[in-house]
């Protein structure tokens, strides 16, 4: 990671205030309030896609600057209260605001992606990001092309290490998306190629095969 207090990060969305509160918080995170932080960080992660799938390294960087400077994990408990609050509230999210949702999921599976506990993901957060996954798996969401493209980018991502976690809920999601693939209607032709092009991904071991990566990637940018 290197020194986190010089990483670059994209802040620039914020207001002057919040960008200064960021950077004390990456650089002396005992000065600043770091449950306000964790706060910020995921107001905006919901409000901001761009920032959600970037988010995680800012986190990892605070929770590795305050472990070194106090000892301490105020702005982790922080974060994964705050977490778990919008995880039980997800259905409220999804009906309130389908931005907002993915927003969320990206963030979660981002988070999840860059913490870890003794070099291995947290436990606590594998069973809520599988439960986004099998929503964003459900034929009302599959009917929506944000749902079905969000779903697919998670799993690129973070489905290796799920898998590692938790097989048999892996398999279950994948029956899930073969199943939804298979609906007679409701789903657009690119939601169809971005389902099979996973189903292959996770098939030939969580690999893009060069055959693959040429069917699928001109089909998408045609």
């Amino acid at each position: 990671m290197g020194d986190p207090g010089r990483e670059e990060y994209k802040i620039q969305s914020f207001d002057a205030e919040t960008q200064q509160l960021l950077k004390t918080a990456l650089k002396d995170p005992g000065a600043v309030d770091l449950e306000k932080v964790a706060n910020v960080i995921v107001d905006h992660s919901l409000h901001d896609c761009v920032f959600s799938k970037e988010a995680g390294r800012m986190c990892y960087a605070i929770i590795q600057a305050e472990s070194k400077q106090t000892g301490q994990s105020v702005f982790r408990r922080g974060l994964l209260n705050r977490l778990q609050q919008e995880y039980q509230a997800r259905e409220q999210l999804r009906a309130r605001s389908l931005q907002g949702w993915v927003c969320y999921v990206t963030f979660i599976c981002n988070i999840f992606d860059y913490l870890r506990v003794n070099n291995m993901p947290m436990m606590a957060l594998v069973n809520p990001v599988y439960d986004c996954l099998f929503r964003l798996a459900q034929p009302d969401s599959l009917s929506k092309e944000e749902e079905v493209d969000c779903l697919v980018l998670q799993l690129h991502r973070v489905g290796e290490q799920l898998e590692k976690m938790n097989r048999q809920r892996m398999d279950e999601l994948f029956v899930l998306i073969r199943d939804g693939f298979l609906l007679p209607s409701g789903l657009s032709s690119l939601a169809q190629l971005l389902l099979l092009e996973i189903i292959e991904f996770r098939a030939a071991g969580w690999k893009t095969t060069p055959a693959a990566h040429k069917y699928y990637y001109s089909e998408v940018s045609d």
